[in-house]
């Protein structure tokens, strides 16, 4: 995971402390943690210290271990939120060809948004989600193939798709232009 805001070490930090405090909500162990999420005891430890930069696929895994929606390991407390594009935290994928800025979550933990920016010329193979999930995407800008288990979907600009996300999809940018894409997250019960 690359996190792009002012202090990179206090997005680490926080990640940590949500961790952590979800943890303990649960009454788990790192290693009950450790069993349900498939991430080493080890690790574990080290995100909630704030000792290390775990990658975006290792925070799924911690998501769905804890059966929470991702953006609860990034979320802060306040009444009144403003996402500026651009600005604040940004997620790149394992592959570079992703990067994600969360947005907004609600407080029932069940819908969360973010902006994607897919990179010229390049596929995003996203983890599965959670059980249940569905994934609402607008493409805000440019031209992007999205494909559901075995089927491809072409979007162009304002175009949107709705999908189950616990199926097997991609996002693939056939374009020189970064694609911008805008993402509901309904965690489903």
């Amino acid at each position: 995971m690359k996190v792009e805001t002012d202090d990179p070490k206090q997005v680490v930090l926080q990640v940590g402390n949500a961790l952590k405090k979800l943890r303990k909500d649960k009454r788990l162990s790192l290693e009950d943690l450790s069993e349900l999420t498939g991430v080493s005891k080890l690790t574990l430890g080290n995100i909630e210290r704030g000792e290390t930069n775990p990658t975006l696929g290792m925070l799924w895994k911690i998501s769905r271990g804890l059966s929470i929606p991702l953006m609860a390991l990034f979320a802060r407390e306040s009444n009144v939120n403003v996402s500026r594009a651009g600005q604040g935290l940004r997620i790149a994928g394992d592959s570079k060809a992703w990067i994600m800025e969360p947005i907004f979550q609600n407080a029932s933990n069940e819908i969360e948004m973010c902006r994607a920016y897919i990179q010229p010329n390049s596929t995003y193979h996203p983890e599965k989600h959670h059980q249940n999930t569905t994934e609402i995407v607008t493409v805000m800008s440019g031209k992007i193939t999205i494909s559901v288990n075995e089927d491809s979907y072409e979007l162009n600009e304002y175009d949107s798709i709705s999908f189950r996300a616990d199926s097997i999809h991609s996002y693939t940018n056939h374009s020189n232009d970064i694609v911008v894409l805008h993402i509901v997250l309904k965690y489903g019960v």
